[in-house]
């Protein structure tokens, strides 16, 4: 009963969030996109009311702490170096019966779609075994569609501010610590996308990177906590 409760109160938000022109879902009129919204006329004010005020706090207000607006697209040696390419991954299992697609470390909060009000495993669904899911969108550069030409969508923010560590550093002569921010669009390939904007398959992070002196790590943890 308690989770039907908490489902009837995100359909009544999201309902309201359309009516008052906060959030639509996204090529609604061909029937929608799971997990992508539109930000309307006072979602889109909302949003670039927040973004402002955490880039004025975050970088205007400071002299230690620099801004950034990266590529969101980025050489793939990137991601590979990173680990995202091997390592950022989800389990994820199929359903035999009805082909859905569930995370593995999640079963319980999931919904069987033969049974929306009992889990994959309250309904004993057939699994399959667990098989990891890389979440970055991949895509091509270029006109030819080969493995030369991969190229993915940025699955978050930071990286972009680790590479230009030095370009940031030598061009605003800022000496450590230091801290680089940054607002942009991210992108991950989730499997069991859902509950309204809290995860969604396109989204923007505002991020900010401090860096410091090793010996220093208790003392600007402390500062930041």
């Amino acid at each position: 009963m308690a989770k039907q409760q908490k489902n009837d109160t995100m359909e009544k938000i999201v309902s309201l969030c359309k009516r008052r022109g906060f959030i639509f879902p996204s090529s609604e009129i061909y029937g929608g996109l799971i997990s992508c919204w539109d930000y309307g006329p006072l979602g889109s004010e909302l949003k670039r009311n927040l973004k402002n005020h955490w880039w004025n706090e975050m970088t205007i207000r400071r002299r230690d702490i620099e801004g950034l607006d990266a590529a969101i697209l980025m050489h793939p040696k990137v991601w590979e170096t990173s680990g995202h390419v091997e390592l950022f991954n989800d389990p994820m299992v199929d359903c035999k019966t009805c082909k859905a697609r569930f995370r593995a470390d999640k079963l319980e909060e999931s919904k069987c779609p033969n049974k929306p009000s009992k889990s994959p495993i309250e309904h004993k669904c057939d699994l399959t075994e667990v098989k990891q899911f890389n979440l970055m969108f991949k895509t091509f550069m270029g006109p030819v569609e080969d493995t030369s030409s991969v190229i993915y969508m940025r699955p978050e923010t930071a990286q972009g501010i680790y590479v230009n560590f030095l370009n940031v550093k030598n061009s605003s002569r800022q000496k450590i610590p230091f801290g680089i921010a940054q607002i942009g669009k991210a992108f991950r390939n989730e499997i069991t996308p859902g509950n309204f904007i809290f995860r969604t398959r396109e989204f923007e992070q505002m991020e900010m990177q401090f860096f410091i002196h090793p010996s220093e790590d208790d003392k600007w943890f402390e500062y930041w906590r």
